[in-house]
């Protein structure tokens, strides 16, 4: 019984914390904040004081990884395969050499200011790197962006997240087993990001031709066909040792644009399951940290890190990826200065403590504070930003 009333008591904070949300979401809109994004530190104070609603680091990454599907695909399905195509050069310099180019600017500094090893300053590094599509599409995706800046954020969150997953990978590997090179990084990234393209596109095709000629006894399961495929490329693509979070995203982008039954009832169901996910993946990230165990220092080299990644290794990494591509200066400054963090980081912060890394609590606690920075000082402002570098956002 008194496991039935423990759970019972995490369903009501949970499931009160998300009416919360929903009816501040009007307030987060305005302020350019995810709607489950104070719930991070709202649930790392709950943690600490009721120590029974800790999370583990393991059902961090179950949790977390479903979640991150749910979204990737959302993510893909909401920019479809046509606005993707007509921005796809930037997307991908951004979201994989930007990806490589960021990871290794913050690794520096994690190592020659922070005082790290390297090889826990390149897991830094690997972390922080790409942006969030869970905050990204809740920033940006209610609202009409002048341009392609949009869309190149939300195809950057979506592209660099896979990316940075099999870099952390990568890095993983290097840094548990002794006497490896650099260079298991690399066939580690390349293996994952080809098998993971080949999936989602195969899967992609597969789910769109079902989808138009399928038909289902009732319209709801319609949208359910859609997300257990989702599922099955994702795991398709895991199970040969490929990025299942790229072939979930691929495959979004190519069924994005196709005209099948139900159409519109599926992009809702999935934009709702999308948010629920952003809300769950924040509120058990949260359940992770302890506020009251976290000293002065980490906080302060947090925050140092944070504002020499906004201000200095992201602007130096991306500009000169985007100067082709014929963006007025103001689009490129709000390109640059929109690289908001969330959950993935925090994800594969969680990816080093669950292997035993070295510094990896601390690794940890320095990502969750350079994700807090982000999402509230540049969250926040993306709509002065928008402003003042002269991007319109409806």
């Amino acid at each position: 019984m008194h496991d039935a009333t423990t759970f019972g008591a995490v369903i009501l904070l949970a499931s009160a914390a998300l009416v919360v949300s929903l009816g501040t979401s009007k307030l987060s809109q305005r302020l350019s904040i995810p709607v489950a994004a104070p719930f991070l530190i709202l649930a790392a104070i709950a943690s600490d004081v009721f120590p029974g609603l800790t999370s583990s680091i393991g059902t961090v990454e179950h949790v977390s990884t479903v979640a991150l599907v749910i979204i990737l695909f959302d993510g893909g399905l909401a920019i479809g395969w046509a606005r993707f195509r007509e921005s796809a050069a930037p997307i991908a310099m951004l979201g994989v050499v930007g990806t490589f180019a960021t990871a290794g600017g913050i690794a520096l500094v994690a190592h020659w200011v922070l005082g790290l090893s390297w090889i826990s300053s390149g897991l830094v590094g690997a972390a922080v790197a790409p942006t969030d599509p869970a905050v990204m599409f809740s920033v940006l995706g209610n609202r009409e962006i002048e341009g392609r800046t949009g869309t190149i954020l939300q195809g950057e969150s979506g592209a660099n997240d896979p990316v940075g997953i099999a870099l952390m990978i990568g890095m993983l590997e290097l840094a548990t087993h002794p006497g490896s090179s650099f260079w298991v990084v690399v066939t580690t990234f390349a293996l994952q990001m080809a098998v993971g393209l080949a999936i989602g596109v195969a899967g992609g095709v597969l789910l769109g031709v079902t989808m138009r000629r399928g038909s289902l006894p009732s319209a709801g399961l319609y949208s359910l066909r859609t997300l257990a495929a989702a599922g099955v490329i994702y795991g398709v693509a895991s199970v040969a040792h490929g990025s299942g979070f790229l072939a979930v995203f691929i495959a979004g982008l190519l069924v994005g644009d196709v005209r099948a039954p139900f159409k519109d009832e599926i992009e809702t169901f999935h934009e709702a399951l999308s948010s629920l996910a952003e809300f769950v993946v924040f509120l058990v990230l949260g359940l992770t940290i302890s506020l009251a165990a976290m000293d002065l220092g980490v906080w302060l080299d947090g925050l140092l890190l944070a504002a020499i990644l906004a201000l200095v290794v992201r602007p130096i990494a991306c500009l000169p990826l985007l100067v082709p591509f014929r963006l007025r200066k103001g689009e490129q400054a709000f390109v640059l200065w929109a690289g908001l963090k969330g959950a993935v980081p925090i994800l594969l912060a969680a990816f080093a403590v669950a292997r035993g890394v070295a510094d990896s609590e601390r690794i940890y606690e320095l990502v969750f504070v350079v994700v807090l920075a982000s999402v509230l000082v540049q969250g926040t402002t993306i709509a002065a930003a928008a402003r003042r570098f002269g991007v319109e956002m409806r």
